[in-house]
């Protein structure tokens, strides 16, 4: 069972009662992994836009969707490489401000 998002706020979440102080990616197989944001930073000097090498990162085979929590107020986005790469890879993702990105991940898991 993927784990149940408990909460956030500005610098913080709250993943199956654990609260982390850092940018995190569910796994497919629910384990909470650290964000690998110095990929991105690297090629564009901020962790807000996602370059393609991250997106390599962040992409597991057989993934269909793709759910980013965009921060408290909706400032990551994808770079049109890290896009491509999840269109050609048939993942679809949704970008939503990181509060409505844990209702929907919430709502997505109920039975």
């Amino acid at each position: 069972m993927k784990p149940s998002i408990d909460g956030t706020e500005f610098g913080s979440i709250t993943i199956a009662g654990v609260r982390y102080e850092n940018d995190v990616v569910i796994r497919l197989h629910g384990k909470v992994k650290k964000r690998k944001k110095k990929l991105s930073k690297a090629k564009y000097g901020t962790s807000h836009k996602v370059s393609l090498e991250e997106a390599e990162h962040i992409f597991e085979a057989g993934a269909k969707r793709l759910l980013v929590g965009t921060g408290q107020s909706g400032c990551v986005e994808l770079s049109d490489e890290a896009a491509e790469f999840f269109r050609q890879n048939g993942c679809a993702v949704q970008l939503l401000p990181t509060p409505q990105a844990m209702t929907a991940w919430n709502a997505r898991r109920a039975p």
